[in-house]
């Protein structure tokens, strides 16, 4: 009836609100997923401009080291000759301050071997002359002659077999005496000296501000890579972030969808159910309706003539010839309709046919008591039908909205699920991260405390043997100094011959000494090359560990942040789990209340075509039982109208 469909425009109405909502939710996980794979693809971007810029970056680095190898190479070979030139130059400059010395003290005395100088013809004619009288040694005369030879740059025509000078003439013309000429010499090498040391500092700077130059671009060029590398570690966390949303909101979309179509589907069969069923209750009304117009139409003439008050007499005698045909008639009815309550199994048929009995019975207006029951049975089904169709419309709604708060519920715990899956994934590589640079930090922190206790050590050696070497060339210095005094200050031929070994003996402690010096510098310069390598790797390792220490400190913050959020999400997908446990168990109420104990349509629709079709069967038994009394009244009626018309 009407209660049925206005029940009927609720469900229509929840139908259509719902679809609403999906509708929406559809459009926007739509949006949703346009946006997320705007951001996939702009972050996809920028890891890519990002790893082309790492790649520039680590092309640079590789050569800006490259350059500064090779400078530091060439910087150590400079450095290397610099200081081979400036040994050779220094033992030339002080040997020819000996010589000068030597012979301006033989000057003065008048000394044999200078008269003999007046004779000579060439330098190495003089300074074989020097050799034979002890004041030079042979070593000393030979480097003599050979640099007189590579100052005056001419050829060797009438070299000495031991010494090889040159031409007398040569020779003169270029000073005029061996001692002008030694003077000269000392003042080229002074000279050629100073230049080298001018060229050493300038090479030096040079070399100090291109590295200088180099490790800045290093140091730049590191930090941009690193914070590079960081930008694509954050786009490649937010790209896989966007992933797992797009993955979640595209299994949202599909669900959403498919739920769509199936409330669709869902709701046009509850409107065929409907409008079948409106039509069958139509058609089963208006069959009871048609049942109570037969019986009303065919029973009325029946009942006034067997039950009108205005009966003769003589009625009453032919009703006794029929009485016992009635009471059959009755007791078939009553006997129907206990059968069809029997088979139907309904206690509303049983208590109409107790009744029916009663009525019939009683003897007083039986097909009007039996009319009015069949209609209180039409109004009872009328009744349950319109009740039937509210709990129906009820249960479809309740079951369209815990349906609809299940799907949400879920969907809203996958989502978490997948931020939790996401977020546990990355705290653990993050954690992974932060060991393995610690185990390299303290790798570091090991190699570096052995280069510290080595280059300690070797310090040590060093300040041990500078200090010995310097001892030592302090000890010959001052014997030199001895005996430089000592010979500089004997006279008369006498003594000629002991100058000149003496003078042996200076020239090897000369010798010492110069080796002495060589040791010290060389003992230096080992000593300077590893402090600066010790200053450089220690300078790496530094940076190295700064960097390290800092990426932990990231790292473990951003994991414990990590852990954090999963722990919230972890609680908030509990608190979500708990109210679908509640959607679910209010549904398995409903689907109890609705569903177990629910009579199908076809199965009410039997069962009341099975009732109704014993009513009429009930009631044709009464009809045909009233027609026969009716018929039984006429013939006694034609009969008494003779019998008073003969009296």
């Amino acid at each position: 009836g009407e209660e049925a469909h206005k029940v009927y425009e609720g469900f229509a109405e929840l139908c259509e609100d719902r679809s609403k909502q999906l509708g929406f939710s559809i459009k926007t996980s739509k949006s949703e997923v346009a946006e997320l794979e705007a951001a996939i693809s702009k972050d996809v971007a920028l890891i890519g401009s990002l790893n082309a810029k790492v790649d520039a970056l680590a092309a640079a680095i590789a050569s800006n080291e490259a350059d500064l190898k090779a400078a530091t190479e060439i910087r150590a070979k400079e450095a290397a000759d610099f200081a081979t030139e400036e040994k050779e130059l220094t033992e030339v400059i002080d040997m020819l301050g000996r010589a000068v010395g030597i012979l301006g003290r033989e000057t003065q005395k008048g000394a044999s071997a200078l008269v003999q100088l007046k004779d000579v013809a060439s330098v190495t004619q003089a300074l074989t002359v020097l050799v034979q009288a002890s004041v030079f040694s042979s070593k000393d005369a030979a480097k003599l002659t050979a640099l007189v030879q590579a100052s005056q740059q001419s050829e060797d025509d009438s070299a000495d077999a031991t010494f090889g000078a040159p031409a007398a003439a040569v020779y003169e013309g270029h000073s005029g005496d061996i001692i002008s000429t030694l003077e000269s010499l000392s003042e080229k090498a002074e000279t050629q000296l100073a230049e080298a040391r001018k060229k050493e500092t300038s090479a030096l700077h040079n070399y100090a501000m291109l590295k200088q130059s180099l490790e800045d671009e290093l140091k730049f060029a590191s930090k941009d890579m690193g914070e590079a590398k960081q930008g694509i570690a954050k786009s490649s966390e937010s790209k896989a972030t966007a992933e797992g949303d797009l993955a979640v909101t595209m299994k949202d979309l599909n669900t959403d969808t498919t739920a769509l179509a199936d409330l669709h589907k869902d709701c046009m069969t509850k409107a065929e159910d409907y409008e079948a069923a409106t039509k069958s209750r139509d058609e089963e009304m208006k069959a009871l309706a048609e049942a109570k117009k037969v019986i009303q139409e065919s029973t009325g003439e029946a009942e006034k003539s067997v039950y009108g008050l205005g009966q003769l007499s003589f009625a009453q005698l032919g009703r006794s010839r029929l009485a016992s045909s009635a009471d059959l008639a009755r007791l078939e009815a009553v006997r129907l309709l206990r059968d069809l309550a029997r088979r139907q199994n309904s206690t509303a048929l049983s208590q109409l046919a107790s009744r029916a009995a009663v009525a019939l019975r009683s003897g007083e207006d039986p097909f009007g008591k039996v009319r009015g029951l069949i209609a209180d049975m039409i109004a009872k089904l009328e009744g349950e039908a319109s009740a039937d169709a509210s709990h129906k419309a009820y249960c479809d709604k309740e079951l369209g909205e815990a349906s609809a708060k299940k799907a949400d519920k879920e969907s809203e715990i996958a989502k978490l699920s997948t931020k939790i899956s996401q977020a546990s994934a990355r705290a653990a590589k993050l954690k992974e991260e932060v060991a393995a640079l610690q185990k390299s930090l303290s790798e570091l922190a090991s190699a570096q405390a052995t280069m510290d206790k080595l280059r300690i050590a070797e310090h040590e050696d060093f300040v041990k043997n500078e200090a010995d070497l310097k001892q030592g060339l302090e000890g010959l210095k001052l014997a030199l100094k001895v005996l430089r005094e000592y010979y500089g200050q004997a006279e008369g031929a006498a003594h000629t011959a002991a100058v000149g070994a003496g003078q042996g003996i200076v020239g090897l402690l000369e010798v010492v000494e110069s080796d002495l010096s060589k040791s010290l510098a060389e003992a230096t310069a080992t000593e300077e090359g590893a402090a600066a390598t010790y200053e450089s790797e220690t300078k790496e390792n530094e940076v190295e560990r700064t960097s390290k220490e800092q990426d932990v400190k990231y790292k473990t913050k951003e994991a414990a942040g990590l852990d954090k959020a999963v722990a919230e999400t972890s609680a908030d997908r509990s608190a979500v789990q708990e109210e679908l446990d509640a959607v679910l168990a209010s549904l398995k109420a409903l689907d109890e209340e609705c569903t177990a104990k629910a009579e199908t349509y076809e199965e009410r629709k039997a069962r009341r075509e099975a009732e109704i079709a014993g009513l009429k069967e009930a009631l044709s038994v009464l009809e045909g039982q009233a027609f026969i009394q009716q018929q039984s009244r006429r013939t006694l009626r034609g009969r008494r109208e003779p019998q008073m018309a003969l009296a």
